[in-house]
Formats: C-alpha cells, structure tokens, sequence
C-alpha cells in the first residue's frame, strides 16, 4: 500500500482545505512529520484511517459517526471531506468520505442533518480517466479491507505505529499483552472453541446428572417394591461408581425376591389341597342330606295322595260321562245356529214389511219382487228430465254471469274514463319533480368538490394560527439558548487559555525521576514547575468543555425545531391564506348546509323517475282495458240472446215430467225410496222362509245323534258337556294326581335315598365351617403368592429400565469425560497442561515468539548487538503461562524482564517491537506490500548515538521504494530529516506546509 495525495477540508484542527502530496514527501525514503503540541499532527493520520475504514482510531471518534470530526474552525457553509489517492494491490483507487454533517438550511431558520457520502473511484491508465466504482458505504469498506487485507485496528498497529501503546505493551502484564495481540490477531475463534467446549461440558454434565437422577428415581421405586429391603448407595447424580452400586442392590433385591417367591409358592400348593379335601368332604355331607330330606318329603306326599283318592275317582267318573256327550256336541251346535239365524230373519222381515203401505201387508216374496220392477221401470224414464233441469240451471248461473260482467265493465271503464281525463295534469306534474331532482343532484356533485378544499383550507388556518403561536416561543428559545452558548463557549476558552498558560505545572506533577518526560524524554527534572493558586486543571476544563457543548446541541435542537416550526407555518400561510379563521368557518358551514340541502333533494330523483314510469305504463295499461271492456260488451249481447231461447224449450220439458212435484229430482228420489223399500221386503221374505226350513231339519238331526249315544233326551246329553275350559281343568286334575303318584313311588324305590335315610342325620354346619377355613387359608396364601410375584415382576422391570438407562448414559458419560479433558486443557485448569496456558493464549503464544524474533532483527541494530527480544512460556506468580516477554543483555549474558530497560531503551525497543508486529500482521494479511508507515513520538528520550542507529534502522525500511514518516516534536529531527510536513497552529485553525521536498 502507497499512499500519493491527502485532501482535507474542515477535519479536526483544520478550518480550510489543505493537501499533502505523500510522492514528494516519500521521495527522501524518510519524512518528519513536526508542529507543536495540539497543532494536529495526529490528525493527519486519523484522515488516512477515516478516508479508509470511515472511523477514526479509539476515543477519538466521539459520541456520533463523523460528527466530533468537523473542525470548529470551519466556517458554517464549508463541509468536512476527506480525499485519500493511495495504491493498494497494484490499484490506482481515490476514496472520498464525507462524514454527516448539520448544515444551516437553506430556506427558513435552523439546521438539518445531511448524511454522510462516500465516493470511490479508480484510475483507468490506458484511458487516463478515472472511472467511479461504488458509493454505497457497505460496498466502500467491504472492498477496502478486502484489498488492505487487515482491519481498522490492526492498521493503526501496523501502519501508525503508537510506540506509546507499545511502550506499554513492553510493561504489560500476560493479560494486557492478551488483549492486544487477539485484536490484532483475530483470535476470537480459538476464544469461541473455548466457550463452545465449556458449553459442551455443561450441556454433558447437565444430561449425565440428569441420567443419574432418573437412575436414583429407579433406585427408590426399587427400594419400594422390595419393602426396604434394599440398601441404596449414598452417592450423589454424577458421581463416579452410581451406576454400578444402583445395578448391584437391584440384583441383590432381586434374588431376595425371588426366594420369597418360592417359599409362597410351596405354601400355595399345600393350601390348595387341604381346600380340596375339604371341599370333597363337604359335597359327600351336602349329599346325604339332600337324599334324607327327599325321602322324609316322599312320604309326606304319599299321605296327602291316599287322603285323595275318592276325589279322584269321582272325578274320574265325570270325564267318562263328558266324552260320551262329546258325539252329540256338532247336532247341538247345529241347532242352536239354526234357531238363531231363523230368529234374526224375522225379525228383519218384520222390520221391511212395517215401512210399507198397507196395501202390501200379506204380499208374499215373489209379490213384493214383482211391485219392485215395475217402481224401477218408471225411475229410468226421468233420466231425460234430470239432465234437462240441470242445464236449466247452468243457464240461470251462466246469464247471472253475464249480467255480473256487464255490471263490472261499466265500472271499470267509468273509472278508467275518469283516470285518462286527469293524465296530462299527473304527468306533467311527474315530469317537473324529477327535472327538480336532477337539477338538484348536479348542485350537489359541484358543491362536494368545494366541500373537501374548503375543509382542507380551515384546518391550515387552524394550523397557520397555532404554529404562528408557536413559533414566537420557539424564537424566545433560540434566543435564549444561543445566549447560553456563548456565554458557555466564552467560559470553556477562557479556562483553557488559562490552563494552557499552567500546563507546565500540570505536566510537572507526573514527573517521576528516572522516567522519561513525555515532552523531551529527559530522565533528570531539576526545576519541575509548580502550581499556583487558582489553577486550571484538566477535569475543570472538560467540565467546561461538556456545559459548552450541552448547550450548543441544545442550541442546535431548538434552532432546529424553529426552523420545522416555521416551514410548517409557511406550508400551513401558503394553503390557507390571509383569510381569517373564523370567516372560512363560516363559509365551510354556509357550503355544508347548502350541500345537505341539495343531497337531500337529490335523493328524490330516483323515486320521482319510478313514480314517472309506473304512470306512464298505468296509462297504457287503462287505454288497453278501455278497449278490452268494448269488445267484451258487444260480445255478451249475442250471447245472451242463445241463452234465452235455450232456456223456454229447458221450462216446456220440465214442467211435463215433474208433475205433481216441485221438481224432478223429486219425483226421481220418490221413486228409488219406493223401489229400494219393495226389494228389502222381498229379500227378507226369502231368508225367513229359508232359516224356517233349515231349523226344522236340525232338530231331527239332535235327536237321533242323543238317542245314539245313550241320552234319553237331548237336553241330558247337552247338561253332561263339558265347556273347553271346565274339560281342561277336570283333565288337569286327572293328570297331577296320577303324576305325583308316580312320582313318589320312584322316589320310595331308589336305593341310595333309602339307605340315606337309614344313616344318621348329617351334620352340615359343621363340614362348612371346616370348608371355609381351607378356603381361607388358600386365598391368604395366594395373595402372598401374587404380591411376590409382582414385587419379582416390579423389580425385573425397574431392574431393565435401570440397565437400560445404564447402557444409554454409557457414551454420554464417556463423551462428558472426553470433553471435560478438552475443556479443561483449552482453558487451562486441567493437571495435564502443566502452563495453565489456555487454547487462545496458547495462539497468541506463537505469534508472539514470531513478532519476537521478527522485531530482534531490528533491536540488534538499534542497541548495537545489544539486546535481543525473547518469547517466555514460563508461569508468573500463581497466574497462567504463555505471554511472557523478555529481553537478553548480550553485554551480561542475562535475560531479564523488559519492564526493566531505560526510557530510551523502552522506546527503540517498543519501535523494534512495532516494526516486527507490522511485519507478522502483513504476512497475517496475506503478504500485502506496505509502502507506507508512520511512526509516532518518542525519539526524545534517545541519546544521539542512540538516535543515528534508530534512524539508519528507519531508513533501511526504505528498501524497494518504502517510505516512512515519523511524528514528532524533536527539534534534533529537523536538522536530521529534510523532507518535512509542518503542521502550523493559529486561531484560525491549523494549515500544513511541505518543506524539503525539492
């Protein structure tokens, strides 16, 4: 990397623009970089780090992005931007930053913030042009450290060089030096596997003790199904050995279990044979009681049988006599249908003949038949007539009809008449409500579109009025705040110009002897300067420094909010005029009724155009039944006319077949009554002759069907039959007694209940009780049988699932024992890393023995062979190894700590150091070329010899067109170096000057 040209304009301590040309400069190989304290030396170099990575380096930044770095100088119109040509990887490349920046605005009052820009472009050489590539931020810085091959951070290590932060790096302890060399290095990575195998370890140890509780939970439920018999390990979840002492109490246990298991299984066996034999001993007793007991009931039975045996026979004797009678029971019922049927005939005969004349009273059947056909002969010849009377009315109904319709047709067409001479008033009157409403309607839509702009015009005079309001406090708060600003602002530069007149004395009071100042690195201060009273020290300027810049950002702020006060006033004046607020209340108002009105009206039009068509087909409608009722009237008149003469021939044949009667129905139903009447009577004559008959043939029948089967009379035989249900009782009775008899006569014969009955009588109380003892005994040992059994059946599984979470913590815990070693030995706490040296120490380590060795090529000459920079591994105290840095003498053949070297020494040491570290970053980029470095401060505490061999050290870096700028306020350097770039401080802000540069 070779830097060309740096553009600045309004950065840091410079109020205009200035330029450095970095090709003149570089041209000796060596260049000084001078100007007194404050004149802004570093800042050059914080426009080189901002131009490339857009943030300048630590605290120097400030509290925004780009803001602490306008110069106060500027004048309020000129923008910070920063302009760096520089050559990085054989790219020509320009980049331009413009940090965010609080302008005044360029209409109205107050300020607004422009965000930050950033340009860059590269040189086309065959073109001769530069081409822009980007100006996205993101894009810009990617790309750049992308090329550089190194972060912000590790370029102002590597290319600025502060020898203070080495100085102290050289001093520092393994932890300090820690952190340094993992920011420049990047070492996070190593720090995150660090993290990571804790992490691990936890999460294992975690799930292992996790594994062991559930193994403990199994344990108790163990213990529990065993009955305590079980003695559990006092080891706690992840305690080495649980797993094997859990297994072997549940084996115990389970052995235990099983021996119980045995014995009630053995007691189980003898219970069940004892309830055997008892049980058969109890049947045998159940038995020959049940046999005496059926022999004691059969004698009883016999006793009542022989107490019943007249009955019997009696009874006997009736069923006989039964079903002797049973042969004559068909003659009986024979008689009895036929007396009844011939009892029902007569009486319906009596019931026909008593509904006719008397002249009919001792007709037989075949007479009253006769006098039926000649009735129904004169019933048919009226059917002419019937037909004929009913068409006689159809025609009365249909010339009702007619008369009916003539009647409606005259009020229909009077009222239709009437409707047509009042049409033109209705439809000129339709006709005007609905141009009213159409007119009505088009005032509305012009009023609706003045409705919103003189609604949008109130509320910007509303508006305009409060932020007029406004905008007078907001001016009062500006006053105010701009007076607070400078009075602030005067009084932080009076107590800085004061300070600065006793900054001697402040610097005086951190002089230590035998360490260098920091002003011109003497190691003596014979005559330090002492305050006095009243003086102004660093704290009670940047007190003053913070009142004065609150209240310039509370200056800013409120000048800020004016200036959005007075745009929204102006936007607010330029809609809505200079009318007052109260007139356009009143206009909006007036609009808003009159755009009710004509909305109100409007909403007619529909309802007036329907009306309008309803009228109009209302109107052809009544034209069309005007015209409808005419030809209707002109047709009824023929009509009518057919009706009447169809009607005087009806009246003539009517009045020939009616007779007597008022009509021919009449006449029709006189004679069906007589016809029907006259053919019952014959009927019912003919079914009583016929039961008379039959009567007198059955009851020949049932006296021969008695004297067949022995009765002298047919009522005898009728009183000995028996009913269905006195038959079946009698035959019931027959049956039981000769079945109980039966009955009891097997019992009496069977052997074994007879000689039951011989034995004692049996004592079953007594062989029960001995059953239910045995039974007991047997339900007591099989519920001791089952417990065993589930308590070896509980333990057999628990003793599983304890195996089984056993085998599956097995690679758990091993993977937990093979992580613990590895975190424990990336950080450090294991016995086997004997350094204590954690995993990212570890990599520091080894590239800080490469800066070592790479930083001794350099010291050697600077101290003349002297001294040599050697990486330590050994333990400091009770703390960890791996960061140790020492120095050997060659002059004494020791090896000692650096904090132990000179002012001096500390500092070509710390330079040798720096140069060293540039060198391992770079190889750490990937070999990036760095043609450009500047080294900061220090040189003042070396001694000439001393100095000459710094600087020919300086200069060997010129080697392959490399240039080296060194920052300094030594006066010797400027004799010695005659390419210089001086930085000039005045009121005004500080300018840059280059001198010796041809």
């Amino acid at each position: 990397m070779r830097l060309h040209r740096l553009t600045l304009t309004a950065f840091g301590p410079f109020g205009g623009t200035q330029t450095v040309d970095f090709d003149q400069l570089s041209t000796a190989g060596l260049f000084l970089l001078h100007g007194p304290t404050g004149a802004g030396k570093t800042s050059v170099l914080d426009a080189v780090c901002y131009a490339l990575y857009g943030s300048v380096p630590g605290a120097r930044q400030g509290s925004g992005p780009g803001t602490a770095l306008r110069s106060d100088h500027a004048a309020s119109a000129i923008r910070t931007e920063i302009t760096l040509d520089l050559t990085v990887a054989g790219r020509r490349l320009e980049v331009t930053r413009r940090p965010p920046w609080e302008r005044p605005k360029k209409r109205g009052t107050g300020t607004t913030l422009d965000k930050a820009q950033t340009w860059l472009r590269e040189y086309d050489a065959p073109a001769g042009a530069w081409k822009d590539l980007s100006r996205s931020h993101q894009e810009i810085g990617e790309e750049i450290t992308q090329l550089l091959g190194m972060s912000r951070e590790q370029f102002c290590q590597v290319v600025l060089l502060p020898q203070g932060d080495f100085a102290r790096f050289l001093r520092a302890d393994a932890e300090a030096r820690g952190k340094l060399l993992g920011r420049l290095f990047d070492t996070r990575r190593f720090a995150d596997v660090e993290k990571r195998l804790a992490e691990r370890r936890r999460t294992t140890e975690t799930q292992v003790r996790d594994g062991d509780a559930e193994l403990l939970a199994d344990a108790h439920r163990m213990q529990q199904a065993a009955g305590d018999a079980m003695e559990l390990p006092e080891l706690a979840p992840g305690e080495p050995g649980l797993a094997e002492a859990v297994l072997s109490a549940a084996a115990v246990a389970r052995s235990t279990a099983r021996e119980k298991l045995t014995v009630a299984a053995c007691t189980l066996t003898a219970a069940e044979s004892a309830q055997a034999a008892a049980g058969r001993a109890l049947d045998d007793v159940r038995e020959r009681a049940r046999l005496q007991r059926r022999f004691a009931h059969a004698q009883e039975r016999a006793a009542r049988l022989e107490e019943g045996a007249e009955a019997y026979r009696e009874a006997l004797a009736l069923m006989e006599r039964a079903r002797k009678a049973e042969a004559v029971a068909p003659a009986l019922d024979l008689r009895e249908s036929s007396e009844a049927e011939h009892r029902r005939a007569a009486a319906a005969e009596a019931r026909a003949r008593a509904l006719l004349p008397d002249t009919f009273a001792d007709a037989g059947a075949a007479g009253l038949a006769s006098a039926a056909r000649r009735a129904a002969e004169e019933l048919g010849g009226l059917d002419s007539a019937r037909r004929a009377e009913r068409r006689l009315a159809e025609l009365l109904d249909e010339r009702a009809g007619l008369d009916r319709q003539e009647r409606a047709d005259a009020d229909l067409l009077h009222e239709t008449q009437a409707w047509l001479d009042d049409w033109e008033e209705t439809h000129t009157a339709l006709q005007t409500r609905v141009d009213t409403a159409q007119r009505a309607a088009a005032l509305a839509e012009q009023l609706a579109e003045r409705r919103e702009p003189a609604q949008q015009r109130l509320r910007a005079a509303r508006m305009r009025d409060q932020l007029a309001h406004d905008t007078g406090r907001a001016v009062d708060r500006v006053r105010t705040a701009q007076d607070d600003t400078l009075r602030a602002k005067q009084h932080w530069l009076d107590l800085k110009e004061q300070r600065l007149k006793g900054i001697a004395a402040e610097l005086a009071a951190h002089l230590t002897d035998g360490e260098p100042c920091t002003v011109c690195g003497a190691t003596e201060h014979p005559a330090p300067a002492r305050k006095v009273a009243g003086h102004i020290d660093r704290e009670a300027e940047e007190h003053a420094l913070t009142a004065y810049q609150r209240a310039d950002e509370q200056r800013a702020e409120d000048e800020r909010r004016l200036g959005v006060v007075r745009e929204a006033l102006a936007a607010a004046t330029a809609e809505a005029g200079d009318t007052p607020t109260g007139q356009l209340a009143d206009e909006a108002a007036e609009l808003e009724e009159r755009y009710a009105q004509a909305r109100s009206a409007a909403a007619e039009l529909h309802a007036a155009q329907e009306r309008l068509r309803q009228a109009g087909q209302e109107h052809e409608r009544r034209l069309a039944a005007r015209q409808e009722t005419a030809v209707r009237t002109a047709s009824r008149i023929g009509h009518r006319e057919r009706l009447d003469r169809e009607r005087s021939l009806l009246e003539e044949e009517l009045d020939r077949a009616r007779g007597s009667l008022d009509s021919v129905a009449a006449r029709a139903a006189q004679l069906e009554r007589r016809t029907a009447l006259l053919a019952d009577a014959a009927d019912t004559a003919r079914v009583a002759e016929d039961t008379a008959q039959r009567l007198k043939d059955a009851d020949a029948r049932l006296a021969d069907a008695a004297f067949r089967a022995g009765f002298e009379t047919p009522q005898a035989a009728a009183a000995a039959l028996l009913d269905h249900a006195a038959h079946r009782e009698l035959q019931r009775r027959l049956d039981a007694w000769q079945h109980e008899d039966l009955a009891v006569r097997a019992v009496l014969a069977e052997a074994d209940t007879a000689a039951a009955a011989r034995e004692p009588r049996a004592d079953l109380e007594s062989a029960q009780q001995t059953a239910d003892e045995a039974a007991r005994r047997l339900r007591d040992a099989a519920s001791a049988h089952d417990a065993a059994g589930r308590r070896c059946a509980e333990l057999d599984r628990l003793s599983a699932r304890a195996t089984a979470s056993v085998r599956r913590l097995a690679p758990l815990r091993e993977e937990y024992d093979r992580v613990a070693r590895m975190a424990g030995l990336a950080a450090g706490t294991s016995a086997d890393n004997e350094r204590r040296m954690r995993l990212e120490s570890y990599v520091l380590a080894a590239r800080l023995e490469q800066v070592a060795a790479a930083a001794t090529v350099r010291l050697r000459r600077m101290s003349s062979g002297r001294y040599t920079l050697v990486h330590s591994d050994d333990r400091t105290g009770r703390g960890r190894s791996g960061l140790g840095l020492h120095v050997v003498d060659a002059w004494t053949g020791r090896e000692r700590d650096t904090a132990t070297l000179s002012g001096g020494e500390t500092f070509f040491a710390s330079l040798a150091l720096a140069l060293g570290l540039a060198d391992v970053v770079t190889d750490e980029a990937g070999g990036v070329r760095l043609d450009t470095l500047f080294i900061d401060e220090g040189f003042g505490s070396l001694d000439d010899q001393t100095l000459d061999e710094v600087l020919d050290v300086l200069d060997s870096l010129r080697e392959r067109d490399r240039s080296v700028g060194i920052v300094s306020h030594v006066a010797d350097l400027r004799r010695r170096i005659h390419a210089q770039l001086d930085v000039v401080k005045g009121r005004s802000g500080s300018t840059l000057r280059q001198r010796g540069t041809g």
